[in-house]
C-alpha cells in the first residue's frame, strides 16, 4: 500500500492526461519568445489575473525575486511578513540578487495589517534605507494556508500608492484563495504591482510559476530572467502541464480544503495534540504537539513507519497538506494511524 502523504502539496505528479497533453506541446525557442505554448499559458495567466503581460519561469522563488529586483533600487528596505516563503525559504536571494535588506513584521496567522506596515517604513533620512516595496503572501504557508481578507490587500495597495511603494503578491496558493473564497483572480491582482502564481503546487503541474505585472515591468523581467539563469528553449513541453492544470484542476481545489478540514476535525481532541479546525481555510494545516509526542521530528518519523508521511515544522508542531494525491480515504487512514499512535 503506498504512504499517504501529506508533507506538501508539491509532491504531485502529473496524471496521465497531463502527461499526454506535455507530449504533444508544440515548443518553440522560448528565448526568442518563440515557443508557442509559452506564449499562449502567458496570455492565458496575464488574462486570468487582469495584468498586462506575463513571464513563465521555472519556480516560484525565481518569480518573486525577479519581482523584488525590478521593484526596488540596491540598498533600500523591502517589508515582508516574519514567517513569509521570502523571508524563510528563499536562501536570502533579496540580499544576494538584488542588495537590499528585508523588514520583517510578525502578524497573526501571516496577515500584515496597514497600521503594522506603515509603523515600520523608513523616514527621509541618510542614515536609514529607504522603504521601497512590500510583499504579501496569500495564501500564507506558515500561517497554515492562512486567506488575505480582500480588504486588507486593498487598504494595504491603497497606502502604498499613497506612499510612492510598490506591492508584490506571493500568491503561490492564490488558486487556493480563490477556490476558497469564490473570488477571482483579478480581485486580489487589480491592487499590486506584481504577482506570482504557481502551478506544480496545488493545481498538480510538475514544474512552473508566472509573474505577472505592466509591459515594462515583463519586459524588464524577461532580461532579469536571463540574468537570473532561468532563459529556456523549448520549454513549451513544461508550460503544456501547467496549461492543462490551468484548465482542470482549478476547481477541484475545493476537495483539498475538505479533505484538510476533515483531517484537522479528526485529530481535534485527540491528546496530546493541538489543532483548530476552525483554522484549516484551505489546504494546510498545523499540529502542535505537547512534550508527550515531542520532538516533532521523532513523532514524524514513528507516522513514517506507519504509512503516513508529514514534515516537523518546529520541535513541537508538525505541517499537513493535502492535495490531488490524497484522497478522503488517504486522510481516514492518517486519522487512524494518528489515533493508535495515542493509545
Amino acid at each position: 500500500m503506498n504512504p499517504v502523504d501529506l508533507r506538501s502539496d508539491t509532491i504531485t505528479k502529473p496524471t496521465p492526461e497531463m502527461r499526454e497533453a506535455i507530449a504533444n506541446a508544440e515548443v518553440g525557442d522560448d528565448v526568442f519568445s518563440d515557443d508557442p505554448t509559452v506564449n499562449l499559458l502567458q496570455e492565458w495567466v496575464a488574462e486570468l489575473v487582469g495584468k498586462e503581460a506575463a513571464l513563465f519561469v521555472p519556480s516560484g522563488t525565481m518569480s518573486n525575486q525577479i519581482a523584488i529586483n525590478i521593484s526596488t533600487t540596491e540598498g533600500t528596505e523591502v517589508v515582508v511578513e516574519y514567517n513569509s516563503h521570502i523571508f524563510n525559504y528563499e536562501s536570502g536571494g533579496p540580499a544576494f540578487l538584488s542588495r537590499v535588506q528585508l523588514h520583517p513584521i510578525t502578524a497573526e496567522r501571516g496577515i500584515l495589517d496597514v497600521e503594522s506596515i506603515v509603523d515600520v517604513i523608513r523616514a527621509k533620512d541618510d542614515h536609514l534605507p529607504q522603504t521601497s516595496l512590500v510583499c504579501i503572501e496569500n495564501t500564507h504557508n506558515r500561517g497554515g494556508g492562512s486567506i488575505y481578507p480582500l480588504e486588507s490587500v486593498k487598504a494595504i495597495s491603497e497606502m502604498c500608492r499613497d506612499r510612492g511603494l510598490r506591492l508584490h503578491l506571493d500568491g503561490a496558493r492564490l488558486w487556493n484563495a480563490c477556490a476558497a473564497t469564490g473570488l477571482k483572480p483579478t480581485d486580489y491582482a487589480q491592487h499590486v504591482d506584481t504577482l506570482s502564481v504557481c502551478f506544480s503546487k496545488g493545481l498538480g503541474a510538475p514544474i512552473g510559476s508566472v509573474l505577472a505585472g505592466t509591459h515594462d515591468d515583463i519586459a524588464r523581467a524577461h532580461q532579469r530572467r536571463k540574468v537570473f539563469g532561468g532563459g529556456m528553449r523549448q520549454v513549451g513541453i513544461l508550460a503544456a502541464g501547467a496549461l492543462f492544470a490551468l484548465k482542470n484542476h482549478r476547481e477541484r481545489l475545493v476537495d483539498d480544503h475538505k479533505n484538510a478540514r476533515k483531517l484537522a476535525e479528526g485529530l481535534h481532541g485527540l491528546p496530546g495534540f493541538n489543532v483548530d479546525p476552525d483554522e484549516a481555510d484551505t489546504n494546510l494545516i498545523f499540529i502542535g504537539l505537547d512534550e508527550r509526542h515531542c520532538p516533532a521530528d521523532r513523532f514524524v518519523e514513528r507516522l513514517a513507519e506507519h504509512g503516513v508521511l508529514l514534515l516537523d515544522e518546529r520541535p513541537n508542531r508538525i505541517r499537513a497538506v493535502t492535495s490531488l494525491a490524497v484522497d478522503e480515504d488517504d486522510i481516514d487512514r492518517a486519522i487512524e494511524v494518528f489515533r493508535k499512535l495515542v493509545k
